[in-house]
């Protein structure tokens, strides 16, 4: 089956599943559901924990990712990565372990 997207709307994102993840990369308004992407794939691959780089600025982007990580069902906690891994630049997020 060959996936079609409709007029004028982008492709999926492709989200490199790494331990981290820079958003700076994605549009504002993408972010959101590139972390989720990101989040699922990370699980896939049995990451126990992963990095978001959503950078400091106005704390915006940090609120976004922060709220979405507050309802996603694969995330145990999430915090402030420590200071040599970007600080509050960054979230650290613990996966829940899956079966």
């Amino acid at each position: 089956m060959t996936r079609t997207d409709p007029p004028g709307e982008p492709p999926p994102h492709r989200v490199p599943v790494e331990e981290s993840i820079d958003l700076h990369a994605f549009t504002p308004r993408d972010v959101v559901s590139v972390v989720e992407e990101y989040l699922e794939a990370a699980a896939r691959k049995r990451y126990r924990e992963v990095r978001l780089i959503h950078g400091k600025g106005t704390g915006v982007q940090r609120a976004a990712v922060r709220a979405l990580l507050a309802r996603h069902p694969l995330v145990e906690s999430y915090s402030d990565a420590p200071p040599d891994a970007g600080g509050w630049g960054a979230t650290r997020v613990i996966l829940r372990t899956t079966g």
